[in-house]
């Protein structure tokens, strides 16, 4: 689970690299770049809407040895291509094959928990590995970077598709022992066991919430490289590297939280991180825009001010993982799998609006002022938590 989950991050999350990529060297400004992330997003939502519910009769293990070997090709593909169409495609392909990995992590590992606890800490662990390749991104691709050839960066996607090759072939030699619970009857109830889910007041406040996160997730993450690029004047593999650190701190702010929940109650968590992180953009963002740097030719050479914005990362980093969690720990087990596709789907479609607002932010509002507007969904999230707390409490699902 981990391992697979690994691969993907790297993949998923060198959109905002590929934004900028395609913005300096395909000739698209910030609103045609901006639809990589649907280009991602809406193939997660399409295939985790279609599949999820069913995925326990096609095996979890099959689902991940498709998704593994259908990525593989697509990193080959975007060598060969090297244009903008081609980046589309290589991301649609990566939103496909991502939806069975996600889908199948997830059920698996309300498989191996028995406790709410435990899930949590599991979840929240998942997600931090998660984050840790997104970080390990930001310094792979500038490695692959040379000023003299434009497109010396596509040769990362030979590592990418070996490192896919590799996981298929450990994933195929791993034997699963647990047994899977069905959802539903038949398949077509197993689909529809989607659909009842939403019927309850738990779920509909849920995707809410998870739609709310993930926007303001993947406008950051999305738009911080072009961000550090324009309004800081970094160079494009400085900036790079410097997104790196939110998703350092998202991956620190996961790992720990595992840790904390298992003594604090996770809604308190949410609330002192979710403030926080308010407090972050209202006080530290202004100062970071307000910077002048000169003479930036490595991370060493930054201001420390200039690091203080990515660390909001550290904050928001406990509130997707739990909020899924709590809400999976409400189902009985065999609902696993058609919840989380309700989650991928909502997840999916809060990241491609969110990646596509900030991206007209930037145009319209100017590339200081977009992070900003991050503040009304958190404010958002805080009642949320409330309400979430409430019907977990009483048992409403």
């Amino acid at each position: 689970m981990f391992l697979n989950y690994f691969v993907f991050a790297i993949l998923l999350n060198s959109v905002g690299i590929v934004i900028l990529k395609s913005q300096n060297n395909y000739g698209v400004d910030e609103v045609q770049a901006s639809i990589l992330e649907p280009f991602k997003d809406m193939p997660i939502a399409i295939v985790s809407f279609l599949v999820a519910s069913f995925l326990p009769r096609i095996g979890f293990k099959r689902g991940m040895l498709i998704a593994l070997g259908l990525v593989a090709l697509a990193c080959v593909q975007m060598y060969f291509g090297n244009s903008f169409l081609s980046a589309k495609i290589l991301f649609a392909t990566v939103g496909v094959s991502f939806a069975l990995i996600k889908v199948s992590v997830y059920s698996m590992i309300g498989m191996v928990t028995d406790n709410q606890k435990g899930h949590n800490s599991l979840m929240s662990s998942i997600e931090g590995v998660f984050m840790i390749g997104i970080a390990l991104a930001y310094f792979l691709f500038p490695a692959f970077n040379d000023p003299n050839n434009p497109d010396a960066w596509l040769n990362v996607y030979w590592l990418l598709a070996a490192l896919s090759a590799l996981s298929f072939l450990f994933l195929l030699s791993t034997k699963f022992e647990k047994s899977i619970e069905i959802p539903g009857a038949d398949l077509l109830d197993d689909f529809f066991q989607m659909f009842k889910l939403l019927a309850k007041l738990l779920t509909v406040v849920f995707v809410i919430s998870a739609f709310l996160f993930v926007m303001i997730e993947q406008g950051i993450m999305s738009w911080l490289p072009t961000f550090n690029n324009k309004v800081l004047h970094l160079p494009e593999s400085v900036g790079i590297m410097m997104a790196s650190i939110l998703a350092i701190s998202l991956a620190v702010g996961r790992l720990l939280a595992g840790f904390i929940t298992k003594h604090i109650n996770w809604i308190w968590v949410l609330i002192i991180c979710t403030i926080s992180a308010m407090l972050l953009v209202i006080f530290v963002l202004p100062k970071a825009v307000g910077l002048e740097i000169k003479d930036i030719n490595t991370i060493a050479d930054i201001p420390l001010v200039g690091f203080a914005f990515p660390i909001v990362g550290l904050f928001i980093a406990p509130i997707y993982p739990l909020l899924n969690s709590v809400v999976l720990s409400a189902l009985p087990k065999k609902l696993h799998s058609p919840m989380t596709g309700l989650i991928v789907v909502f997840s999916a479609l809060g990241g491609s609006l969110g990646s596509m607002v900030v991206g007209w932010l930037f145009k319209n509002k100017g590339a200081e002022n977009a992070f900003y507007f991050t503040l009304i969904p958190m404010s958002l999230l805080l009642l949320a938590y409330f309400i979430l707390k409430k019907l977990t409490t009483k048992n409403a699902v």
